[in-house]
């Protein structure tokens, strides 16, 4: 089974793979598989441009978790969607550095649901579990993402709105 963590950066995928990691199973990360498919890298907005079509179309499922913002795209058989309230992701990627404009951009992909939409375009809705990690630890991410891959936490997605947080932020 591979199960994808996906989300916006900021939302806590690092911190719950690296958890379900210490907790023994296998992760793998997005950024140490994208090498090759690096077309440019956007200084503008701070970001790599991936050949995203060749990159899912060669990539050798794994066995476990595979975590970034793009695993969704892949074929995965259970796919975990981490969400975070916009203005807590924007203290969070604040935190890291990241630029306003970066900052913004991200914050409204969050707001609009970018990252479940893309998601269940590619996975089937049965398999996906969207969790909002505002104000869990990393390891009661982890123990939900868990619990969904043992089958005792069902698969669910929908319940988060933060279309409000766009009305601020614009």
């Amino acid at each position: 089974m591979m199960c994808g963590i996906t989300g916006t950066p900021g939302t806590g995928k690092s911190a719950a793979a690296e958890e379900l990691a210490r907790r023994g199973h296998p992760v793998t990360h997005v950024n140490d598989t994208v090498d090759g498919y690096i077309l440019e890298k956007d200084p503008s907005r701070d970001t790599l441009v991936i050949d995203v079509d060749r990159w899912a179309g060669e990539f050798r499922p794994v066995e476990g978790c595979i975590e970034g913002h793009i695993a969704h795209l892949l074929p995965c058989t259970k796919t975990v969607v981490l969400r975070c309230r916009p203005d807590i992701l924007r203290e969070r990627l604040s935190r890291r550095g990241y630029s306003r404009e970066k900052i913004d951009e991200n914050c409204e992909a969050e707001a609009l649901d970018v990252i479940l939409v893309e998601t269940l375009e590619e996975q089937d809705p049965a398999s996906v579990l969207e969790i909002d990690t505002t104000n869990l630890s990393q390891r009661e991410v982890a123990d939900r993402i868990e619990g969904f891959l043992a089958g005792t936490v069902s698969s669910g997605y929908g319940n988060i709105d933060w279309s409000s947080y766009l009305e601020v932020s614009g």
